[in-house]
């Protein structure tokens, strides 16, 4: 349970009277909201922010390096279901550091990662609240001739979505999306989204941004009550934000070109260990 401080109180009343929505955002390192310690990397939850009405609160418990099952071993579950609310809107995003069989703290095999996030689905309508279950954003992975590799992430983004079918709750296929974006863009131009070279996993700003955009595309496609948390799509101030978000925020058309193949032969690529 998250202790309640003077300043709580009055943010909580304040939201009440303003009637604001809340968003809560579980997950791993690439859902995480970063300070400037960490910086460049950002998470999913700091590039969602652009895509929400200004009467949205977005609450992230996502946090570095857990999977579904030290997420909840950890007592961070137990956090969330003391903090949420009738109503509120819950994105339960895992499956980076689930497959990880050299950790025990942290591997969950598919059938165990599938009933974790069940229990996680579970604890949310407990509360009345509104889970979706997101699969895994894809890493950046290329082969040396700059041909997108997919399916980085083996059997769990279909755990996810049998997870969000079997408890009836929606689901955003994230993985599929990504990969298809990446493979759309090209090796070359897939570099600026991530910690590049560094690593291959985690986003800087621009990478949130444009990846939150797909949620956000997920949560329009979903229709009331998740559509009602977004902006308009070309709204320029808050002061715009109460129209309907009717259009996608990311196409792929107009997204850039593919890297030129003969440009990539030429260019020595190996994937960095992150």
């Amino acid at each position: 349970m998250i202790p309640n401080t003077d300043e709580d109180h009055d943010f909580n009343n304040y939201r009440k009277d303003r009637k604001m929505k809340r968003l809560i955002y579980l997950g791993d390192s690439t859902v995480t909201f970063n300070k400037i310690a960490t910086w460049p990397q950002c998470g999913l939850s700091q590039g969602l922010l652009l895509y929400l009405k200004d009467d949205v609160f977005l609450r992230s418990f996502a946090i570095n390096g857990r999977s579904t099952k030290s997420f909840i071993d950890q007592g961070r579950l137990d956090q969330v279901d003391g903090y949420l609310e009738k109503g509120d809107v819950v994105l339960i995003q895992f499956g980076h550091n689930d497959s990880k069989e050299s950790d025990p703290a942290r591997y969950a095999p598919v059938d165990v990662y599938t009933e974790n996030l069940k229990k996680m689905i579970r604890t949310a309508k407990a509360h009345e609240a509104y889970p979706i279950i997101i699969s895994p954003l894809t890493r950046r992975y290329f082969d040396e001739y700059g041909a997108f590799m997919p399916g980085c992430h083996a059997g769990y983004p279909a755990a996810a979505q049998k997870a969000a079918e079997e408890e009836g709750v929606p689901f955003i296929d994230l993985t599929s999306v990504t990969e298809k974006y990446l493979a759309s863009i090209g090796e070359i131009a897939s570099r600026s989204l991530f910690v590049y070279p560094k690593d291959n996993t985690h986003l800087v700003m621009e990478g949130a941004i444009v990846f939150a955009g797909f949620i956000a595309d997920g949560l329009r496609k979903l229709g009331h009550p998740y559509v009602d948390l977004l902006c308009a799509h070309d709204a320029k101030t808050v002061d715009e934000d109460d129209r309907e978000a009717v259009t996608p925020y990311m196409t792929f058309e107009g997204s850039g070109k593919s890297s030129d193949t003969e440009e990539l032969k030429k260019t020595e690529y190996s994937n960095e260990t992150e």
